[in-house]
C-alpha cells in the first residue's frame, strides 16, 4: 500500500471564513483574519486548511452558490489577498484546499444568465432543463431546501432542475463543453498552488431526474475519473469528495489506491444515526451506539488497503459533537478529549472543524437570531404542517448547520475577539469560558489533547497503516479498538457515557505505555470513570 502520500499522516483543519476572523470590521470573517490567526494553526500542528467557498457568490447558501470560480467574493478579500494566504500558509507548511462547488452554479453566474436567454444559447446546455406548462413540473421531486426542485423561467418557458435553492442551478455534467470550462477553472487553481479540493456533493453530478436519480448517476465514475485524469494527477494533491449516498463500495471506487478517483471521501453514514429511520435529520433519535461502532468498524475495516477513510465528527453543516454525543455541561472538557482521542486513533485523514479543538458548544438561539436558509425553511414549513413550535425549537437546537457556524471564540473580551464590529451572526454567549486564549498553554486543555494527537500521527506510522480490530463490540458503554502494524500495537479504549463502568478487556500490562488520556491520574485500573479515554502504545 502506498503510505507516502502526505495527506495519510496529515490532519485537516476546516475553516469557515465568515465566522473565524474579521480584519476590517464589517463583521464578517475574511481571508486576512485567517493570514493572522495562522500562527495559531502552525501551533496546533495541522497539515493543510480547507476553506469553505469563497469564490464570488450572492450568497443565498453562505457561498455554495458560485457566480465566479476565478475570483474571490468582496466580503472575503481579493485574489491578492488569496495569493496572500497560500504563500503564508505554504511558509508555516500549510496547504490550502479550495472548497469546489461543481454540481451547481449560482443563477447570477455568467453561464446561466446567457442559458436562460434562449434554447438556442451556447451556454443553455450547460444546465438541465426540461419542457413543460407553467405550474405543472417535468415530476414531483424535491429540492433539498424545500419545495418544487423545478423552476419554471417564463423567457423560454422550461423549468430548470435544482436539488438544493432556487438560486443553485444544477449543472448539466451530460456536456462535454461544460466539462471542460470546469477543468480549465480548476487547472487555474492549481497553477496556483492551492493543496487540494473539497468537491461539494460530488456523488449528485450525474443526476438522471427523469429516473429521480440524483446521486450516484450511472456515469458518475466515469465523470469522476476524467475530471482526475484532467486535473488532480497533475500535482501533488489532497481531493476529498461529499458523498452522502456512499457505501463501503462506492467508496472503494472513489479512494482507489490507483488515484484515478479521489484521495477520500466524506462519507454520512454514522452521522445519520440519531434520527428517525427513513425520517429528515430534524425528526430526533437516540444514538444507537451498538449501531455506531458497527458503522465505524465496517468502514475501517471494508477500506483497509482497498480506500481510504476521512474521518470527522463536525463540519459547517453539523451541530457541535460535544453537544450532541458528549457532555455539553458537567463533562464538557472530559467527553470532548474522548471524542477526539477515539476519533484520531483510527485509520484515515482527520478533519478538525474551527471550534473543535476548544470543544464550541451548540448554541440555542430564538428564531429570528438564526440565519440559515435550511433552518428558517424547515421552521415555516413545519409550523405550517401542524408541528409544536416547542417541537421544531428542539430540533433546530439539536441540528442546525448554524451551531456549526456563530463566530469562532478566541478571547473572552468584545465579541470573542471576532470582530470589532457587529458580527453578521450571534456568538454563543458562553465564549467567556470557553475560548483560545484560556486553552493554548494550558497542558490540560482541549487544544492541548488535539495538538498531541496531531503530532503522534506524524511520529508513530501505525496511526496511518496499521489494521483494525474492534473489542467489546457489544459493550453498551465503552468504544474499544486496537491497531497494529508489524512493530506496533495501539490501544484505545473509551467510555462513551456519564456513568463510570467497569471494563472487562484486560488492561494492558508494562510493555504498553499510556500514550493519552483524558484524566490527570489515570492509573491500569479496570473502572473508567465518566467520559474516560486512554490510549496505549506498545512494541510487539
Amino acid at each position: 500500500m502506498n503510505d507516502n502520500k502526505w495527506w495519510k499522516s496529515a490532519v485537516i483543519y476546516q475553516i469557515y471564513p465568515r465566522s473565524f476572523a474579521d480584519s476590517n470590521h464589517d463583521g464578517i470573517g475574511d481571508l486576512q483574519g485567517i493570514i493572522s490567526k495562522l500562527d495559531y494553526l502552525e501551533n496546533l500542528g495541522i497539515d493543510a486548511v480547507w476553506l469553505s467557498p469563497v469564490c464570488k457568490s450572492p450568497q443565498d447558501d453562505n457561498g455554495y452558490d458560485i457566480s465566479d470560480y476565478q475570483d474571490i467574493d468582496p466580503m472575503f478579500g481579493t485574489l491578492e489577498d488569496m495569493d496572500e494566504l497560500i504563500k503564508e500558509a505554504g511558509k508555516r507548511n500549510i496547504r490550502i484546499i479550495m472548497d469546489l462547488v461543481l454540481n451547481h452554479s449560482s443563477d447570477e453566474h455568467y453561464w446561466f444568465k446567457e442559458a436562460k436567454k434562449s434554447r438556442e444559447n451556447p451556454y443553455h446546455d450547460y444546465y438541465v432543463w426540461r419542457d413543460g406548462a407553467e405550474g405543472t413540473p417535468p415530476n414531483d421531486m424535491r429540492a433539498a431546501f424545500g419545495g418544487s426542485a423545478w423552476e419554471w423561467v417564463p423567457e423560454i418557458k422550461q423549468y430548470y432542475f435544482h436539488q438544493f435553492a432556487v438560486k443553485q442551478p444544477d449543472l448539466n455534467w451530460e456536456n462535454p463543453k461544460l466539462r471542460k470550462e470546469i477543468y480549465t477553472m480548476i487547472n487555474w487553481w492549481i497553477e496556483k498552488g492551492v493543496g487540494g479540493f473539497r468537491l461539494d456533493v460530488i456523488d449528485q453530478i450525474a443526476k438522471e431526474p427523469d429516473k429521480r436519480i440524483t446521486n450516484n448517476g450511472p456515469r458518475l465514475h466515469e465523470f469522476l475519473r476524467e475530471l482526475s485524469k484532467e486535473t488532480f494527477q497533475k500535482a501533488d494533491l489532497v481531493t476529498v469528495g461529499e458523498a452522502w449516498g456512499a457505501t463501503t463500495e462506492l467508496a472503494k471506487l472513489y479512494s482507489n489506491p490507483d488515484n484515478s478517483e479521489l484521495s477520500m471521501v466524506f462519507q454520512f453514514e454514522h452521522i445519520c444515526l440519531d434520527q428517525l429511520e427513513g425520517k429528515e435529520k430534524w425528526d430526533l433519535a437516540p444514538l444507537p451506539f451498538l449501531r455506531l461502532k458497527e458503522v465505524f468498524g465496517r468502514w475501517q475495516e471494508e477500506l483497509f488497503e482497498k480506500g481510504w477513510n476521512s474521518l470527522f465528527w463536525n463540519n459547517h453543516d453539523l451541530p457541535r459533537i460535544v453537544s450532541r454525543w458528549g457532555n455539553d455541561g458537567k463533562y464538557r472538557v472530559e467527553s470532548a478529549k474522548m471524542l477526539a482521542i477515539l476519533l484520531h486513533g483510527m485509520q484515515g485523514t482527520p478533519y478538525i472543524y474551527q471550534g473543535e479543538e476548544l470543544g464550541m458548544t451548540n448554541a440555542a438561539y430564538e428564531i429570528e437570531e438564526y440565519r440559515d436558509i435550511e433552518t428558517l425553511n424547515l421552521y415555516k414549513e413545519r409550523l405550517e404542517n401542524g408541528y409544536a413550535k416547542e417541537e421544531v425549537m428542539r430540533s433546530i437546537h439539536a441540528k442546525s448547520r448554524d451551531n456549526a457556524r456563530t463566530p469562532m471564540q478566541w478571547n473572552d473580551e468584545k465579541n470573542a475577539g471576532f470582530t470589532e464590529g457587529t458580527p453578521w451572526i450571534k456568538l454563543n454567549p458562553n465564549y467567556k469560558e470557553i475560548n483560545a486564549a484560556k486553552q493554548v498553554n494550558d497542558r490540560n486543555s482541549i487544544f492541548s489533547c488535539y495538538k498531541e494527537l496531531i503530532r503522534f500521527r506524524k511520529q508513530y506510522p501505525v496511526f496511518v497503516r496499521g489494521n483494525f480490530q474492534m473489542l467489546l463490540a457489544n459493550h453498551e458503554s465503552i468504544f474499544a479498538y486496537i491497531r497494529e502494524d508489524d512493530q506496533t500495537q495501539l490501544l484505545v479504549i473509551c467510555n462513551f457515557y456519564d456513568q463510570t463502568v467497569d471494563c472487562p478487556y484486560k488492561m494492558p500490562g508494562e510493555d504498553m505505555r499510556l500514550l493519552i488520556s483524558n484524566y490527570k491520574d489515570t492509573d491500569q485500573n479496570f473502572i473508567l470513570r465518566p467520559y474516560e479515554a486512554r490510549m496505549y502504545l506498545g512494541e510487539k
